[in-house]
């Protein structure tokens, strides 16, 4: 019994870990690499965030239910990288919106410097990839595995 949670409390850190680690990565691309998300970046982000902090409780609450909580947030952002894949691969048509920051007491010439300097961003252009993957490609990839990992997490006994 003590082995099972001490194998459920690695595999948790190792999924909430993991979820950390890709949101991590995705700022280094932003901040560091200089590659602006589009809105299907920022969506994969969400559920790394809530994977990553559904990983505390987890390790001390007993229970299934954080641990599939955890699986179905990792499973979330494979699923958006799944859906972002097929529109840089023109396998189906992605958002034709954008969204902005707000406009409020901005003037017109104020609003305009401001779409003007934004960066042009588009959800079906690949950014970056490596072996043929792009990065939506490798955040599916990788939070199928953190699902399973969740998955394996929930399937041991806490206490």
């Amino acid at each position: 019994m003590v082995n099972d949670l001490l194998t459920r409390q690695r595999l948790i850190l190792l999924a909430a870990a993991g979820s950390a680690a890709m949101l991590l990565s995705a700022w280094a691309f932003q901040y560091i690499g200089g590659l602006a998300p589009c809105t299907m970046c920022i969506w994969q982000r969400w559920p790394h965030a809530a994977a990553a902090v559904i990983g505390l409780p987890a390790l001390a609450v007993a229970g299934p239910l954080l641990p599939l909580l955890g699986a179905l947030a990792a499973a979330t952002t494979g699923g958006i990288g799944i859906y972002h894949t097929g529109v840089e691969r023109n396998w189906w048509q992605g958002p034709t919106t954008c969204t902005s920051g707000g406009v409020e007491g901005l003037s017109p010439q104020e609003l305009m410097d401001q779409i003007m300097a934004a960066p042009l961003v588009q959800c079906d252009q690949v950014a970056w990839e490596m072996f043929g993957l792009s990065m939506a490609s490798w955040n599916a990839v990788v939070s199928f595995g953190l699902a399973a990992i969740w998955i394996l997490a929930m399937r041991k006994r806490a206490g």
